[in-house]
């Protein structure tokens, strides 16, 4: 009996070792200064941020002046009163990420998403706990990453756990963790760095056997002085001791209960300063960096590679975004000829550099004026009449998707080659909109001489796109009074390309539509110059558009690919016609 209760248990233990080796299959882990799973010895992350939906940051929604969570739901409450906004809040949270979401982002080319939590939808905050050092779990926050995880397996990408949030708030920039500074922060209460070891620890033990969980960001974005208390953004720490201690902490308590996943580290100073944070402690840690505003150049990111080639550990970056299109193409190029995976911050809010863009509610400007306090309180119906329309804009549905971004995150920075934005079909009279020029790299599908914003680069006053509206290059597009865009901010040299379908060769009469000043065009059909110097007439006033004295060219059937050379610019340009000669 001894002997067959050995082999029943032999058997027991090689199949519950076969289980654990079957559950481990296509974990993302560290190999060296990489990241690998089973598909891939060096696997590179392309994730994006779900940014707006656990966690709302005034400036997504316009409301920047507010800027933590806690107040716009202040100003919701006193419109609609505390159970209409509990409704509303629920609704956001249903509306805002949905699987299509999920598919979307896949079909586009991301294998992961980092997931910005809030802990109030896990856990209760410290003094509103019924009893003292205990934790009382939230299903809203599980359910929401259980329903995100699943969505994430159907698409095959990995899923990255990000604590946006932390129980009194990890920094001095308050609507990043929905601070109330009112209150101790995480770093001034025992008690909510306790809270937030016991969320990790629930959080591992739900998903330490879950292969598309990609691992845990354990703290976004600590912006802290501990030595100072004066150094607000956290980036002349040389020591970060606290941080470093809380690190080991939570790596322990996670530990205890999952040993698979990766664990991402962020320093101080919004996940720049990394002193005193080595040697580090596990051996499945990844650094990861953030980067906004500067130039994307080796230089900027070579402390980081340094840090991976002395203590041979992987780098993510983590987090960055909130530029232009060429930004984005050159700062992804960087990093992946760098081997470093990145993720883009964020999917959709109101604004044009993003995926997806949340358009704005009829009625919105009443709702931000009055939490300004720059006009009277809209009354009930009216307030739920925005509210409303706002759920309803959240959905994927019903947002703008802004493909010249995606093609940039992708398509761009493998490729010269520009695609049309539009069909842009001649057939007769036609007239192509400025604005709908040719997809593709700066140099190759347009020329513009202000492509990003360096707001982080001393001595450096650059804008990008100063419309902001319609499409994310350094293009400078706007609306005239009756809501068309435009292109604006012309300088000398700058160029647009346009590929066209023309449906019968023949000869064609052109002109331009432009308003304000003089300027000078030259003309360019397929790389030749057959019009120079076309003059454009003032007009004296930016909102009065006219027409340029037409110029005659001949087009040939099929594509055609044309070329606006702008040689003395300071005009505004809204669309160009083509008329047929009979």
């Amino acid at each position: 009996m001894k002997k067959i209760s050995l082999h029943i248990c032999s058997v027991s233990i090689l199949l519950m070792f076969s289980f654990f080796k079957l559950n481990a299959q296509g974990f993302l882990k560290v190999h060296g200064k990489h990241l690998e799973n089973d598909a891939n010895k060096n696997f590179i992350l392309k994730g994006m941020g779900l940014g707006g939906w656990m966690l709302q940051e005034g400036y997504m929604f316009n409301l920047g002046f507010l800027g933590q969570q806690y107040k716009i739901k202040e100003k919701i409450t006193e419109l609609i009163g505390k159970k209409q906004a509990d409704i509303f809040y629920e609704k956001w949270l249903k509306n805002e990420t949905q699987k299509i979401d999920v598919d979307s982002l896949a079909s586009w080319g991301f294998n992961s998403i980092r997931l910005p939590m809030h802990y109030d939808l896990f856990t209760l905050a410290v003094k509103d706990e019924p009893v003292a050092g205990k934790n009382t779990w939230l299903p809203t926050g599980f359910k929401m990453v259980d329903d995100l995880l699943k969505w994430c397996k159907a698409n095959k990408i990995y899923l990255i756990l990000d604590l946006h949030a932390a129980p009194g708030g990890q920094g001095n920039d308050l609507p990043i963790s929905d601070r109330n500074p009112d209150e101790p922060s995480l770093w001034q209460l025992q008690a909510n760095q306790d809270k937030t070891v016991a969320l990790w620890k629930e959080l591992a033990k739900r998903y330490a056997n879950e292969p598309y969980i990609g691992g845990y960001d354990i703290l976004n974005e600590t912006n802290w002085g501990f030595d100072n208390p004066e150094d607000k953004r956290g980036t002349e720490e040389k020591r970060n001791i606290p941080l470093r201690d809380f690190f080991i902490r939570l790596t322990e308590a996670i530990r205890e209960v999952d040993k698979n996943h990766i664990i991402f580290l962020e320093g101080n100073g919004f996940a720049n300063n990394y002193h005193g944070m080595f040697p580090l402690w596990d051996n499945n840690l990844v650094i990861s960096f953030h980067k906004y505003g500067n130039f994307s150049t080796k230089q900027t990111i070579q402390n980081f590679l340094d840090y991976r080639d002395k203590y041979n550990v992987p780098l993510w970056l983590g987090e960055s975004g909130e530029n232009s299109n060429t930004w984005f193409t050159n700062t992804i190029r960087l990093m992946e000829d760098n081997d470093i995976g990145w993720c883009w911050w964020q999917l959709k809010k109101m604004g044009i550099n993003n995926p997806l863009q949340i358009k704005q509610p009829k009625d919105y400007q009443l709702f931000v004026d009055y939490c300004k306090g720059n006009a009277p309180k809209p009354d009930s119906v009216a307030s739920q009449k925005i509210l409303i329309a706002l759920l309803e804009n959240i959905k994927i549905q019903n947002n703008i998707y802004h493909k010249d971004v995606t093609d940039a995150m992708f398509r761009q920075v493998h490729s010269t080659a520009t695609l049309p934005f539009k069909a842009n079909m001649i057939a007769g009279d036609t007239k192509i909109n400025a604005v709908d020029y040719n997809l593709g790299r700066n140099g190759f599908a347009y020329d513009d001489l202000d492509t990003a914003s360096y707001q982080y680069t001393p001595g450096v006053h650059t804008q990008g796109n100063r419309g902001r509206i319609y499409r994310n290059d350094g293009v400078d597009i706007k609306n005239d009074q009756s809501g068309e865009a435009f292109v604006f901010s012309i300088e000398d040299g700058e160029w647009l390309l346009y590929t066209t379908m023309v449906k019968k060769a023949g000869d064609y009469s052109l002109s331009f539509y432009t308003s304000g000043s003089d300027g000078l065009i030259d003309l360019y059909i397929n790389d030749q110059l057959v019009s120079p110097n076309i003059a454009i007439r003032a007009t004296g006033d930016e909102n009065k558009f006219i027409n340029s004295i037409p110029v005659k060219i001949h087009l040939n059937k099929g594509v055609n690919k044309i070329k606006i050379y702008f040689k003395k610019g300071g005009f505004n340009f809204k669309s160009f016609s083509f008329e047929t000669q009979r």
